[in-house]
């Protein structure tokens, strides 16, 4: 069999490892990404990490800004692909482009489907408190990551990992998912499996308010969503009206009123949550580099028994 001709559309870092699949499996023929955008304080226009890759690659890139108008269906027919492969490119696929690759479009996906279908799917998982996660392969349809399953490979969340971290490993993964199965799938010895009708979570758009700390929830809760939103848009509350970004914490078994400051030294700032307490290790005053809690205490003195903690002004509703 010939080397099968592959799109591959995707954006970010964690498409990086599943385009460099591609180009160990077929002839990638184009590269489909987002356009450029400006960056950083300078607003300089940066192009995405599978743009430069293709780049360095020498395989032409497409950056449409609309998939619909002028029908980007006909660009992408006069490449003949067998196979689009899509990795967070960022953008829902219409069918007129769906139904162009003979093989039509396979996607790797950050989670176990059918759980956590959506945009954020790392970040949840860590956030709801599952022991484990995954990438899976599917076929692509209309709808948003329903399309039946080719298969999956799990990974379990380890009790220190971040969504950084979690990235990194579940992006290496979906490569080693496509160079295991992908080949499979075009030689038609690996059929599509429909997804389980139970068990279905969405993972929604991150934003920034989701980072904010509420101590009335439990802390185990909190421990998992300063993980789960690390680094974006990062955990954060306000001491005495001051924003506070809170890097690292750990889950204390303290009781009070939640809020309230139980201990401030060395070992961390214990803060009474609505069930158990939240040990903060490392924080971020506004406009400040990260420093350990004993470092920020040494500027603001915590006492026992108040209550300094509540959203900064520009969180309010």
């Amino acid at each position: 069999m010939s080397r099968p001709r592959i799109v591959f559309m995707g954006t970010p870092e964690f498409a990086v490892a599943s385009l460099e699949a591609c180009f160990d499996i077929g002839d990638v023929v184009a590269v489909v990404t987002q356009p450029d955008k400006p960056k950083g304080r300078g607003k300089a226009v940066a192009i995405s990490p599978v743009k430069a890759l293709a780049l360095e690659r020498g395989v032409p890139v497409l950056q449409p800004t609309k998939l619909r108008t002028p029908p980007f269906s006909e660009e992408l027919r006069e490449l003949a692909p067998d196979v689009c492969v899509v990795t967070a490119y960022g953008r829902i696929l219409p069918k007129d482009v769906l139904e162009v690759p003979a093989k039509g479009c396979v996607n790797v996906h950050a989670s176990l489907l059918p759980r956590f279908r959506g945009a954020a799917p790392i970040q949840w998982a860590i956030a709801h408190g599952d022991a484990e996660t995954g990438v899976t392969l599917m076929c692509m349809d209309e709808g948003l990551d329903t399309g039946p399953m080719l298969a999956m490979k799990r990974l379990p969340i380890g009790p220190e990992d971040t969504s950084a971290t979690l990235h990194e490993k579940l992006a290496r993964l979906g490569g080693e998912l496509l160079l295991e199965s992908l080949p499979a799938y075009l030689r038609g010895e690996l059929k599509p499996v429909p997804q389980p009708s139970e068990g279905m979570v969405l993972a929604p758009i991150i934003q920034k308010e989701d980072g904010l700390l509420d101590f009335t929830k439990p802390a185990v809760e909190l421990e998992r969503r300063v993980r789960a939103f690390t680094p974006w848009p990062g955990a954060f509350t306000g001491v005495n009206g001051a924003r506070l970004k809170v890097h690292r914490t750990k889950a204390g078994t303290g009781r009070g009123a939640p809020g309230t400051v139980l201990a401030a030294g060395p070992g961390g700032i214990e803060v009474a949550c609505g069930e158990g307490s939240l040990v903060l290790l490392d924080v971020q005053p506004e406009g400040r580099r990260v420093m350990g809690a004993a470092e920020f205490l040494s500027g603001h003195k915590l006492a026992p028994g108040s209550q300094p903690f509540a959203a900064p002004a520009e969180s309010k509703t």
